[in-house]
């Protein structure tokens, strides 16, 4: 039976997926943890894992902001720019896709399911990676020069569901950081948090993936209908999956 099959029987899909970029569809945070610790130690900063984590999925001018607070000189547009160019410079080697991402993409695309991407890149960063993407996944892209206030404030993500013209509850959000899971959660989507440099803790309502790999329409369509799917959970004792009805669990 075809996916979309299995998903008529369990519920309808959402009106929309929105989606984080970096750590969650390509894995870009190494870049960026490189081009931020090289910054630091040019001026004589102390940097560590700590500090790398603390980067994971902020806005670029808190970036900058933290940046300054270790000893790095230099205006948020200097660092800003900085960053961005080094990055980008890693990337044209080629964009390191998540195991199952573009498949993904390519069903949502296939099935009719609109996307929006809601990244703290910039626009220039984003547009360069979603070009390697399938064609005209994305209808709508929420960049983080693009915002007032970035994650983990919801404006981002309410943004994304205004452009698309959508209710934000009846969202499914994909981020890898505990700042993207609260600016999507406090916009009222749904939220499934894939684990790859930053622990995802379990809360309410939370689904929770250690990969995109053999994540199907179905799943998606049962997040979206209030079932939680954790499958971080059930990792070290082999278990099936384990899927909570309800957000309150």
């Amino acid at each position: 039976m075809s996916q979309v099959g299995v998903v008529s029987q369990v519920g309808g899909l959402p009106q929309a997926v929105l989606w984080d970029l970096d750590g969650t569809l390509v894995d870009t945070e190494p870049a960026w943890i490189v081009a931020e610790s090289k910054l630091a130690n040019r001026f004589g900063a102390q940097w560590n894992e700590a500090d790398d984590l603390a980067m994971v999925g902020t806005a670029l001018p808190h970036c900058a902001e933290y940046l300054r607070s270790k000893g790095v000189v230099g205006t948020d547009e200097a660092i800003i720019d900085h960053l961005i160019a080094e990055v980008l410079s890693t990337l044209s080697q080629g964009v390191p896709w998540q195991p199952g991402a573009l498949e993904f993409l390519a069903v949502l695309r296939e099935s009719g399911v609109r996307c929006a991407l809601v990244t703290m890149s910039y626009r220039n960063m984003a547009d360069q990676i979603i070009a390697t993407a399938p064609s005209g996944v994305f209808e709508v892209v929420v960049a983080g020069d693009e915002v007032h206030n970035g994650k983990p404030h919801p404006e981002p993500y309410l943004t994304a569901a205004s452009l698309l013209g959508v209710e934000i509850s009846r969202c499914v959000a994909f981020e890898d950081s505990p700042t993207g899971m609260a600016s999507a959660e406090a916009a009222g989507a749904a939220v499934v948090g894939i684990e790859r440099h930053v622990k995802i803790s379990a809360h309410p309502g939370r689904s929770r993936l250690l990969t995109l790999e053999g994540f199907s329409l179905a799943d998606l369509s049962q997040v979206a209908s209030g079932v939680v799917i954790d499958r971080i959970g059930s990792r070290n004792n082999g278990e099936d999956p384990v899927m909570v009805e309800g957000f309150q669990h």
